[in-house]
């Protein structure tokens, strides 16, 4: 019995890994510079510090 639960088990967590690499990420692509202030930015991020992400968030909530 405990075969079965545990190849059960494994198959769960590889549906959700799969699906957690699947996820589409949330907000907009990173672009290379800093969506709020527009600083050039490393490859991958959005926001150059919590503050402009911060301030960006707000800025789109209020729209």
């Amino acid at each position: 019995m405990a075969d079965i639960i545990d190849r059960a088990a494994e198959l769960e967590e590889m549906n959700r890994a799969d699906a957690l690499a699947r996820r589409k990420p949330d907000g907009p692509p990173a672009t290379g510079h800093c969506l709020n202030c527009g600083e050039p930015m490393p490859e991958g991020r959005r926001w150059c510090d919590a503050d402009c992400r911060d301030d960006w968030q707000a800025e789109r909530a209020r729209k």
